[in-house]
């Protein structure tokens, strides 16, 4: 990348790439920068800093590693010449000397840095817990971390790995290790809401679910398999008093068994039958007018073809 005119002496060409933001990369940033040139400071990690962070002391004075290190990752992140490219890794490099081109790779933060402030409330609430790397796993971190307190970006992180197989056999597709995680924490009611995004009345289903989840959990490669069923009826019976009670307004018209059954249907597996809004709209309306045995029996049928798998091993007993 052409930075200035070539046939001017004074004038600097080309951009650096530094790979590696350790206290090594750091500085090399800031004194090609200092010299003019576009640096790329490129590191693998959230945060620049490298082992140096990690220390206590440093030979031979035993002054604070991080007192040293805190000057210069600032000075580094609000140089107008040097880009941090943190999150990221060097993929492939082809080209000749003064004329290379870089492929790198950046991987999402799952967090805006021009809109997270480091007030570390997000780690507070986090009920995920993993092993820190920046204990050399000694101590433990949230999902959403920060490597360390003088970071910089100082902005969090999001850990996120590969979807659960538990995840994907749940015919809902709830988030069940979000679930697990806060009745652990015994926060009975944020669990409950996470599992009616996607379900309605756990503490039925969470009765009669033949539970394909427990299935495929990885727990029973060392013991048991993680209840999951019964966590989500426990949840819902936990706080099943806390819920107001539903009001139903009173008329003398007589409700249709045929239209309140296709109702509840129509709630319960709208995001199985992957029903669009619109459609879901003109559904409702000849619900309301319910006149028509074709649209409950088609309705019908799609949802017992979706439950006939989950069902026939419970029908067979």
């Amino acid at each position: 990348m052409n930075t200035g005119n070539p046939d001017s002496a004074n004038e600097k060409v080309g951009a650096v790439l530094v790979v590696g933001g350790g206290i090594g990369g750091i500085q090399a940033a800031l004194d090609l920068a200092e010299s003019g040139y576009k640096v790329y400071l490129v590191e693998k990690s959230p945060a620049i800093g490298g082992v140096m962070a990690q220390l206590d002391k440093t030979f031979p004075t035993c002054d604070c590693s991080i007192c040293i290190l805190s000057p210069k990752l600032v000075e580094c992140g609000r140089h107008p010449n040097v880009e941090l490219l943190t999150y990221s890794e060097l993929l492939e490099v082809d080209g000749k000397p003064g004329n290379f081109k870089a492929t790198i790779l950046k991987h999402p933060r799952y967090v805006d840095l021009a809109k997270c402030t480091g007030c570390a409330e997000c780690a507070e609430v986090c009920p995920v817990r993993l092993p820190n790397e920046f204990d050399q796993g000694l101590g433990e971190r949230k999902a959403i971390f920060r490597p360390y307190a003088q970071a910089y970006p100082p902005a969090f992180a999001i850990d996120k790995r590969e979807r659960p197989p538990c995840v994907l056999t749940c015919p809902a597709g709830i988030n069940v290790q979000g679930y697990v995680a806060l009745i652990a924490k015994g926060k009975y009611k944020e669990a409950l809401s996470l599992i009616k995004e996607k379900l309605p009345i756990p503490g039925v289903l969470g009765r009669i679910c033949p539970a394909p989840c427990e299935e495929k959990c990885n727990r029973k490669l060392l013991e048991e398999p993680i209840a999951i069923r019964n966590l989500k009826r426990f949840a819902a019976d936990m706080i099943k008093d806390e819920l107001p009670p539903l009001e139903v307004e009173e008329k003398e018209e007589k409700v249709s068994f045929r239209r309140l059954s296709l109702l509840i249907l129509l709630y319960l597996f709208r995001h199985l039958l992957d029903l669009t809004d619109e459609l879901l709209s003109h559904i409702r309306a000849e619900i309301d007018h319910f006149n028509s045995p074709f649209i409950y029996s088609y309705f019908s049928e799609q949802v017992l073809g979706i439950l006939y798998p989950f069902l026939r091993p419970n029908i067979a007993r």
